[in-house]
């Protein structure tokens, strides 16, 4: 082997090395934060299969369809955006009854303005739970996105806190709250392929082959669907209603009633009457 491929394979190793979080000065890190000892030095072996276990039950995933192998380094990944999602990401020592007794939201309410909405959510334990919900959904949907061009996970997010915020408008903050919470969770569990799923589903409009619209049904709470027609996306949430299955969208719906189904698409568009495509 000559000495030029020698060093080009040592440098191709170094480089994936580099690339790879799952060293032991990783793993350290991460048991600093979530303490998997006793403090008398009893405990799994830290990076052990045992202890990789002990990380999900303490950051409250463990079992839940969506982590990854623990060998693969897709699983520190996913710890990793856990962790940051947390008030554990400042680097501070925590007990595991913060992360598993339900005692407050993500973030830290002792430094939170008195009055403002995060105030509210750290005194309302249904809302926290809610908050921390929502924390490890982002977590999960920050790994999907890791590649995304342009990147809008984040600025999504900012959007959806300010929006959040505004529920101070309402008569009804709790309930604001609530909603804001439970459609944020289940659009990210939805855009990201968080949870199972069904479809597509192809309904043909007004009877020309050429109006289809293509929906991919998930299940989350409340239950959603992406539908996309042309170019165009929309995500639709499943509505109250006396007769048929309803869901809607910023300006799109679609409801199935009555063994037919009616599809609304843009702002101030006509209803289309449509069919499930064989």
């Amino acid at each position: 082997m000559s000495k030029y491929l020698v060093l080009l394979l040592i440098g191709f190793t170094g480089v994936v090395q580099a690339q790879s979080m799952c060293t032991d000065s990783w793993y350290q890190s991460v048991d600093k934060v979530l303490q998997t000892t006793d403090g008398l030095g009893h405990g799994p072996d830290i990076g052990s299969d045992e202890w990789k276990s002990v990380i999900e039950f303490k950051l409250g995933v463990r079992g839940e369809a969506n982590v990854p192998e623990r060998s693969s380094d897709h699983w520190c990944q996913y710890i990793d955006q856990h962790i940051k999602a947390t008030p554990m990401a400042a680097g501070s020592t925590v007990k595991s009854s913060t992360v598993n007794a339900a005692q407050g939201p993500s973030y830290d309410c002792a430094k939170v303005e008195p009055g403002a909405i995060e105030a509210m959510i750290c005194k309302d334990e249904a809302l926290s739970a809610l908050d921390r919900k929502l924390s490890h959904v982002y977590a999960s949907a920050s790994i999907k996105a890791s590649n995304e061009h342009p990147p809008r996970l984040k600025a999504e997010q900012r959007g959806w806190i300010k929006g959040r915020d505004d529920c101070w408008k309402s008569d009804d903050v709790g309930a604001c709250l609530r909603m804001e919470y439970q459609r944020r969770i289940a659009e990210l569990q939805a855009q990201y392929r968080l949870v199972p799923q069904t479809g597509p589903v192809y309904y043909q409009c007004d009877g020309n082959p050429a109006s289809e619209v293509s929906v991919m049904f998930f299940k989350t709470q409340p239950p959603t669907l992406i539908a996309e027609r042309g170019d165009s996306v929309s995500l639709m949430y499943q509505q109250p209603t006396g007769s048929g299955v309803k869901y809607l969208g910023r300006n799109e719906s679609l409801w199935e009633h009555q063994g037919e189904t009616l599809i609304t698409w843009g702002y101030g568009a006509l209803e289309s009457h449509c069919k499930r495509r064989p």
